[in-house]
């Protein structure tokens, strides 16, 4: 019994001292990083037709690719194949960007570019849901 309890003392004695001199378990290390913001965008448009899509898919590229911070980048037209009973299909065309933080994420949203895109292509869009959440690196 005395060993146990001597055991249990000598574990605990060196899982803080461990922890003092920084050799924490990565799930911990990773707590103290910033996390990444994932931006995705969820186009529905008034005339759903390959061209609209196309038109749109485009400019997101042209407008919307290479702000700073960007970690990633992405657009595309809906999976019409994948009709899995939890597929949403209720889009036409995606848009996922996943910024390096929150604070590249807030000047991409004030940027002349971003501004333009939608300027320019808001006439098409029936609606637009956006899905901003934070993720780990």
């Amino acid at each position: 019994m005395k060993f146990k309890i001597l055991c249990a003392m000598v574990f605990f004695g060196l899982a803080i001292g461990m922890n003092r001199v920084g050799l924490t378990s990565k799930s911990e290390a990773a707590a103290d990083k910033p996390l990444m913001v994932s931006h995705d965008v969820f186009f529905s448009l008034k005339d759903a037709t390959a061209e609209n899509k196309k038109t749109l898919v485009e400019a997101c590229h042209k407008y919307l690719k290479g702000h700073p911070g960007e970690v990633f980048f992405s657009a595309g037209v809906l999976a019409e194949d994948l009709k899995r009973p939890v597929n949403d299909l209720n889009f036409d065309v995606a848009l996922h960007i996943i910024f390096n933080d929150k604070a590249s994420q807030d000047k991409y949203q004030d940027a002349p570019r971003h501004l333009e895109f939608i300027d320019k292509n808001k006439s098409l869009w029936k609606s637009v849901r956006v899905f901003d959440s934070y993720v780990s690196k």
